[in-house]
């Protein structure tokens, strides 16, 4: 009976410290715990208000990265998606007279048809994530640029109004955020598409033999990351009302950190969604806290780092620490 309950304690303390979706959960409930130790006002309301808008753009934004991770890649044209989802929101209306309703849908589709291109020269034409996302940011930096000469534009007053307001005591923002998460948890791991997804990402030539159209699947699921970037975009947008024209390079690294952080392996297979929105809510109140104790944006990077960097070795080093006390504890034949 001991050994048993020995086996599943094992079992469990592996799969909390090896950086599982588990662990995420856990750390982000000991972060707010000790929060108000480090810092009296980092949960007052003001505090948590002010925090969870930026929590829900990250945990979009993020949310969109996972799909990508999930079948092996690794989107760099974060930074531009949001760029330019945001220059359509707010220089649509403000400078070619576009309804701020019709800007608000150009700018989650224009970024889902980019994202779609993505997909396609990627699983079409074999060519690496890194290069086809490193250049598609770039291209979309430079038609930021153009579309608004070098100058930042404000979100629409209704845009505004939606993503600084509030349902009782709950931003709105926040609402997107879960109801976007919702869905992608659901359709991520509760229907046909979802699993088809998961089965590509564990194993292309095994979905092929199943008769998965991987080629479609896989586009898919980069334009459905665009789609997630630009709605991110139009959330930051309506909240900072004017936001700079190249704010999306500050996502880039905790779009990663957030999609590791919460259980999603950048080697591909089971997309952890829900658990990438909780590493969201993690990352932006340790970035609030930091900045509450005093440290400035650069020492908040390296911090995110290594958290990201110490989540990386603890998956690499603790499945083979747990094989060597499993086979300390098993017997040898010789001396059974």
């Amino acid at each position: 009976m001991s050994t048993g309950i020995d086996a599943q304690t094992d079992a469990l303390w592996k799969r909390l410290l090896s950086g599982g979706s588990g662990a995420i959960w856990i750390a982000t409930i000991v972060l707010f715990a000790i929060s108000p130790l480090v810092s009296s006002g980092s949960l007052s309301e003001a505090a948590v208000r002010g925090m969870l808008p930026f929590a829900a753009v990250l945990a979009i934004a993020a949310i969109g990265q996972t799909l990508v991770v999930q079948q092996r890649g690794l989107d760099l044209s974060v930074p531009g998606m949001m760029a330019f989802g945001a220059v359509l929101v707010s220089g649509l209306p403000q400078w070619y007279g576009w309804p701020p309703a019709l800007a608000v849908v150009a700018a989650i589709l224009l970024p889902a048809l980019v994202g779609l291109l993505n997909g396609v020269i990627i699983t079409a034409f074999g060519v690496m994530p890194l290069v086809v996302t490193l250049g598609m940011n770039a291209a979309l930096l430079g038609t930021v640029f153009a579309i608004s000469n070098g100058t930042p534009a404000g979100a629409p007053a209704g845009l505004s109004a939606f993503a600084k307001g509030y349902v009782g005591v709950i931003p709105n923002a926040a609402i997107v955020a879960v109801v976007v998460t919702v869905i992608a948890g659901v359709v991520g791991h509760r229907t046909i598409a979802g699993w088809r997804l998961t089965a590509i990402g564990v194993s292309e030539p095994a979905a092929r033999a199943l008769g998965v159209r991987v080629v479609l699947y896989q586009t898919v699921a980069y334009g459905l990351a665009g789609a997630a970037y630009g709605i991110a975009a139009v959330l930051y947008t309506g909240y900072v009302t004017t936001p700079p024209l190249f704010f999306g390079e500050t996502y880039l690294l905790p779009t990663v950190a957030a999609v590791v952080l919460g259980g999603t392996a950048l080697t591909g297979g089971r997309a952890a969604l829900v658990s990438t929105a909780v590493a969201a809510l993690f990352l932006t109140q340790l970035g609030q806290l930091l900045r509450a104790v005093g440290w400035p944006e650069p020492l908040q990077l390296v911090a995110q780092a290594a958290v990201l960097l110490a989540v990386v070795l603890l998956r690499a080093l603790v499945p083979t620490i747990a094989r060597a006390i499993s086979a300390r504890r098993t017997p040898s034949p010789l001396t059974a």
